[in-house]
């Protein structure tokens, strides 16, 4: 079965080590719902129903816009946020507006990230563990690293194997 027909999330590799790579992230346009809850099971289901009912027509023209990966998470003690992709044909103003005023729309600034891979079905434990991983080896390198880590989901649900989950942070990096 091939899940691979989504468009991807842009981006380059600038630097690869065995365990983690860095990459740099074009401007890329968002549509965000923000939320007061503090895990990826929490958010996960709240997020992704306001931000599929906006792009299966859920806006001021009934638009149906793609699916596309990864789905972004930013889970921390105050204000977490759910973040879908929007098609790279798509600009800021050319999307239709939200029917849902908890939906907003933006434009991300390019950026270098560190980014940690790993299998499996995420959750608030692999998110957590993977974090620290990743925070460890930035630290050894002595790369540093700014704001929240993020979580970045690739797969449907119902894919079962083959299922890619990152983890990334925000760096101080030149090329």
């Amino acid at each position: 079965m091939a899940f691979n027909k989504t468009e991807e999330q842009a981006y380059r590799v600038v630097h690869k080590e065995k365990e983690f790579e860095i990459r740099f992230y074009p401007s890329a346009t968002l549509a965000t719902v923000n939320a007061e809850v503090h895990s990826y099971k929490e958010l996960s289901g709240f997020g992704f129903r306001k931000l599929a009912a906006y792009i299966f027509g859920g806006n001021e023209s009934e638009t149906k816009i793609a699916m596309t990966s990864p789905v972004h998470m930013d889970i921390n003690d105050s204000l977490s946020t759910m973040s879908f992709v929007m098609p790279s044909d798509y600009e800021l103003e050319s999307l239709p507006d939200p029917d849902n005023s908890e939906v907003k729309l933006e434009q991300t600034p390019e950026e270098y990230v560190a980014a940690i891979r790993f299998k499996g079905y995420a959750s608030d434990k692999t998110i957590k563990q993977y974090t620290e991983k990743l925070k460890q080896l930035l630290d050894a390198q002595g790369i540093t690293c700014h704001g929240n880590f993020r979580y970045l989901g690739y797969n449907p649900p119902y894919q079962i194997i083959n299922r890619r989950n990152e983890i990334i942070v925000r760096v101080d990096w030149s090329e």
